[in-house]
């Protein structure tokens, strides 16, 4: 079967900013040679295309040129290997539920990173985190097609060049590649990672794997608004990572500044504290403000812009270097 286009589709409930936007042409392949086609009558037409996720970490405009294609690859399986398994993952895969559902089979890997939105493909762009781990720290490879040949292979995590809200798709293969399936290993004799906030005081060291991921639901749910009720992107700014000079400096004036120490000897600050304590958590600007319980969450409370959000964005960021002399960077992507 041929996949669908629509002309003008409605963007501004594809993303959890509620950021209006209107694309040329809108299309939902469910397999690889539907991607295919559709990416062929992309080259035939000289339109640009645009890969979405759930759209949770992204920017748009009003006006999207060109072809927005969303990948419904929404199967996925677990082969065991040993004690342990690697599960196959389509991009299309909701993370959270595919999360939950792992968990509640008593797979360790991905509990710390429950209820984080969007969809599995999306994940190794950002090499999403939370609460101590990363996507990095349990993937095995990732599935992509080149755009140009349709060419399909596989990058290791090696290949991925993975980092700090980085990897090789947000740079070389930026535009390049479309992500087809992620290789996620698991274990069934792993151990709860409580080491971070205060994970250790909501579970004991004995938890389940899915006792794990609803801890980490709750946390989230206390700290953070649901995109559904008041849009957001989640984290609007990347941690900052300074050199060990910098964080001296900054600690001698403000001892109770938090900073954790990197494998590279620099340290990385917390975003959300800086801008907290430059009297911005809870202000609003127009259509936009920060949020009222986490200063690093910006909040879209409707009519407004991408060119006002990044007004706003842009006076955070200047108040904070400003007062800290430390410069933050957006996390989510500006398509």
């Amino acid at each position: 079967m041929a996949a669908t286009l629509e002309q003008r589709v409605d963007l501004t409930r594809a993303n959890t900013l509620r950021l209006p936007c209107t694309a040329d042409i809108g299309a939902r392949p469910r397999t690889p040679d539907e991607l295919r086609q559709v990416l062929d009558t992309c080259r035939e037409n000289e339109w640009p295309v645009t890969l979405l996720g759930g759209g949770s970490n992204v920017l748009l405009p009003e006006h999207l040129p060109g072809a927005a294609i969303t990948l419904e690859f929404d199967q996925w399986w677990i082969e065991r290997r040993g004690d342990g398994g690697v599960a196959y993952v389509g991009a299309g895969v909701h993370w959270h539920t595919l999360v939950m559902t792992l968990a509640k089979r008593g797979w360790w890997g991905l509990e710390n990173l429950a209820l984080i939105p969007g969809r599995c493909g999306a994940a190794p762009v950002q090499n999403i985190g939370a609460y101590g781990v990363e996507l990095g720290d349990c993937l095995e490879g990732v599935q992509v097609m080149a755009l140009d040949s349709r060419r399909v292979y596989w990058l290791s995590r090696e290949q991925c060049e993975l980092a700090y809200r980085d990897s090789i798709f947000k740079r070389e293969l930026s535009g390049k590649v479309a992500i087809l399936r992620l290789a996620l290993r698991l274990s069934r004799t792993g151990a709860p990672k409580l080491g971070y906030g205060d994970l250790a005081q909501r579970v004991t060291s004995e938890a389940t794997p899915l006792q794990v991921a609803k801890a980490v639901c709750s946390t989230r749910r206390e700290k953070l608004p649901d995109p559904n009720v008041l849009a957001n992107a989640g984290s609007f700014f990347k941690n900052p990572v300074v050199s060990d000079a910098t964080a001296q400096t900054l600690r001698t004036r403000y001892p109770d500044m938090p900073s954790f120490a990197q494998p590279d000897g620099r340290y990385k600050l917390a975003a959300g504290w800086l801008i907290d304590q430059c009297g911005l958590k809870g202000q609003r600007f127009g259509a936009f403000g920060v949020h009222e319980r986490q200063a690093l969450v910006m909040v879209h409370f409707g009519g407004g812009s991408r060119v006002e959000l990044l007004d706003v964005a842009r006076r955070l960021v200047e108040t904070v270097e400003s007062r800290f002399g430390v410069r933050l960077e957006p996390e989510p992507r500006r398509l």
